[in-house]
């Protein structure tokens, strides 16, 4: 049997049973593995770490480990650039994309609601959602650590919050999103765009007395789903100044672009 010490960082901790949190730990193991291999049979997917130091060096995930090798493991930083020094993270994104699994939801809601790509199914399974997430180069959102363990996922995170709004909030931070939000511009059902629509183009699909009180319309480009200003505005851009606000990611001149008046803002009647 070999032997190697372990010692991971901030949030990986969570991932860790309590006895083994915020310090060093033997990690025993036989033949040859990687220390990608050997980070995940802890119980830390690789999609969460952002740094490898064996015996003070950076490495990849192929680096094999041998008896005695000292680890150390962090997570993804915000705070500074260490691009020069990792060794383990693919290259960045080029645009931000969501893909979410079966229990994420009202998340995905959430995340349409305020403008981002978010692919979600009920029916995709977790080799889909890999494949999907590899294959389009999505950031795949789920609460299943097995599912970030998935070698074709190469952008994932581990949802710790179990309430769809504070979930939110986290993923706006863990991503530094705010100043990015361009609320009501794509469809909620579908997560298809939204496009401005002419009046007469889609009298047939909305209400009459929606139709007496509004001139402006916006249709999905998608499923072809028609939105305006209706009774829901009010409610949901209260609810979207509450959750950028509770974004440590927000700015002072985030709020005023991201939630114009009911006039000038589609919603669903």
């Amino acid at each position: 049997m070999k032997h190697a010490e372990f010692r991971f960082y901030a949030e990986l901790n969570d991932f860790l049973p309590a006895e083994r949190r915020f310090t060093s730990f033997l990690c025993g193991f036989t033949n040859t593995q990687t220390v990608k291999h050997l980070i995940e049979s802890i119980g830390v997917p690789h999609t969460e770490v952002d740094l490898v130091l064996v015996n003070g060096q950076s490495v990849d995930f192929s680096r094999r480990v041998e008896d005695g090798d000292r680890v150390s493991v962090y997570p993804v930083f915000e705070a500074f650039d260490i691009a020069a020094l990792t060794r383990v993270r693919p290259e960045p994104l080029r645009q931000t994309r969501f893909i979410l699994d079966v229990h994420l939801g009202r998340l995905a809601a959430y995340l349409r609601m305020l403008g981002f790509d978010a692919v979600y199914r009920k029916d995709l399974h977790d080799e889909e959602l890999s494949l999907i997430a590899g294959d389009q180069r999505r950031i795949l959102l789920t609460r299943d650590r097995g599912l970030l363990k998935r070698s074709e996922v190469t952008h994932g995170y581990c949802i710790r919050q179990s309430s769809p709004r504070e979930q939110l909030v986290e993923v706006l931070d863990r991503f530094d999103l705010a100043r990015l939000v361009a609320p009501f511009t794509r469809c909620m059902r579908c997560n298809g765009l939204l496009e401005e629509a002419p009046k007469e183009a889609v009298a047939g699909q909305v209400p009459p007395a929606s139709r007496s009180v509004h001139e402006e319309f916006r249709q999905c480009s998608a499923c072809g789903k028609v939105y305006w200003p209706g009774s829901h505005h009010r409610r949901m851009s209260r609810l979207i100044t509450a959750l950028l606000t509770a974004s440590s990611s927000l700015t002072t001149d985030t709020l005023a672009p991201s939630c114009p008046d009911a006039g000038r803002t589609p919603l669903a009647g």
